[in-house]
């Protein structure tokens, strides 16, 4: 790998040097480098179309990488991930994308992660996108996760776009059954004429089941995004969705959080906030000594940490 590839792995999974645990890098439409371990098993699929994740039963807090990076301009990569999760194991997963285009056509990666989680397991998903080069040629990146949930399983996903991604649209799914926990984090910002759009779906079919769901975004310049939520509460459950936005400019933020109850049982909530940054906000930081500017940048980096 070149010093290219070396730093779209440092953005987008933390990688320096040889990763610790089970990986799979995919650069350019094809794995080019792959680990197994005793508990973690990764099988290509037909053609290199994806891979099939197996993460033994009762396996205790391995790691396992799984980044795409692509750096060919015109090139559109589909890959199918499928990850399946043994009873009671606990698994840290390191997913995401960079694109590095320094020419005039797109690149474009769209990623489909399916994750089927056996009894009582537990997964971290961390999934970060990251764009950068000189090309006016767009990166884009379609993320699909989907999540299918059997009693007593837990999992929690981060989702976050900084920087550099000129389109994306992210659509994740869940289906849950009883006492399960479906927590969602998303952090997004955009700027010049980006577009970013969310889309959550998730069903609540096994009593005491739950989903918590957290988006918070910053639009400046001229950007556009659009974030959509639907919660269907369909016994016992607890639901809570919050989406704050923070506009600059000449953006556009719009939300439209939706939730569904099909039980009286069902206790189901959702917030929505877009505005500007507070002028009190700004004042104080201001009397310590920053710039308008600078409190700005201090204000918009705590509020997506």
């Amino acid at each position: 790998m070149d010093s290219v590839d070396k730093d779209l792995l440092k953005e987008i999974s933390d990688i320096s040097g040889t990763p610790e645990g089970a990986y799979n890098i995919r650069k350019n439409g094809k794995g080019i480098e792959r680990k197994v371990t005793e508990n973690i098993n990764i099988v290509p699929k037909e053609e290199g179309k994806g891979i099939d994740i197996y993460v033994k039963e009762n396996t205790n807090g391995e790691i396992v990488h799984i980044p795409v990076i692509i750096t060919e301009s015109g090139l559109t990569d589909v890959v199918y991930n499928d990850f399946y999760i043994g009873k009671n194991a606990k698994v840290y997963i390191i997913a995401g994308c960079g694109i590095h285009n320094d020419h005039h056509k797109d690149s474009r990666h769209d990623g489909i992660h399916r994750f089927f989680l056996e009894e009582g397991a537990n997964v971290k998903y961390i999934e970060k996108h990251y764009g950068e080069g000189d090309g006016d040629g767009k990166r884009i990146l379609n993320p699909v996760t989907e999540v299918h949930m059997k009693k007593g399983s837990n999992m929690e996903m981060e989702s976050i776009q900084i920087k550099g991604v000129d389109s994306t649209i992210r659509t994740t799914k869940g289906v849950l059954e009883e006492d399960t926990n479906f927590v969602v984090s998303e952090k997004i910002m955009t700027h010049g004429s980006q577009i970013a759009e969310t889309m959550f779906d998730v069903e609540l079919n096994g009593e005491n089941s739950s989903t918590h769901v957290t988006s918070r975004s910053v639009a400046t310049e001229n950007s556009k995004q659009k974030f959509m939520s639907k919660v269907y509460g369909n016994t016992k459950c607890f639901a809570h969705v919050e989406c704050d936005a923070i506009i600059k400019d000449k953006a556009s933020v719009r939300a439209i959080p939706e939730i569904t109850a099909n039980s009286v049982e069902a206790n189901l909530i959702h917030e929505a906030a877009i505005g500007k940054i507070a002028g009190e906000q700004l004042t104080k930081l201001m009397t310590l000594g920053l710039t308008e500017k600078e409190a700005e940048e201090e204000i918009i980096k705590g509020f997506l940490r």
